[in-house]
């Protein structure tokens, strides 16, 4: 795979997240849902958040939802983000349910809003990982 556009942090895996990224590589969106009380969740666990039920299973999310809350990053003191400015940092809510931290991109900063709807993207950042980032719908 191509090197980083730019200097990007790469994620940090551990075995709980190693079923995610792989699936990020093919272009597909994990979560986990218990097998005992039927919860989604996100970030990958061991366990159920919710009834703390063992080994959750992995399910394809739609990779769709809602913009719940963002902030639109203007200046950085870190200069591996400078060629990204101005930036959206944002938290997603997927239609599973689950929040994920984010990125919104290839979007309308000024015209981002909470609650519209968004999907997921993947960015190559290089060294074999694929990033999955959210974009707003176009009506």
């Amino acid at each position: 795979m191509n090197e980083p556009t730019l200097n990007s942090p790469l994620p940090m895996t551990d075995e709980f997240s190693q079923y995610f990224w792989e699936g990020a590589k093919k272009g597909k969106l994990f979560i986990q849902r218990c097998n005992q009380c039927d919860q989604t969740q996100f970030y990958p666990r061991p366990f159920c958040k919710h009834c703390l039920a063992t080994e959750p299973e992995w399910i394809e999310a739609k990779g769709t939802g809602k913009l719940h809350t963002f902030s639109v990053v203007r200046r950085t003191s870190d200069p591996r983000f400078v060629d990204k400015l101005p930036y959206v940092q944002a938290v997603v809510e997927l239609d599973e349910g689950v929040r994920m931290t984010t990125n919104i991109v290839n979007s309308d900063v000024e015209n981002l809003r909470c609650d519209m709807p968004v999907h997921v993207v993947f960015e190559d950042i290089g060294r074999d990982f694929m990033l999955p980032q959210f974009a707003t719908v176009k009506r």
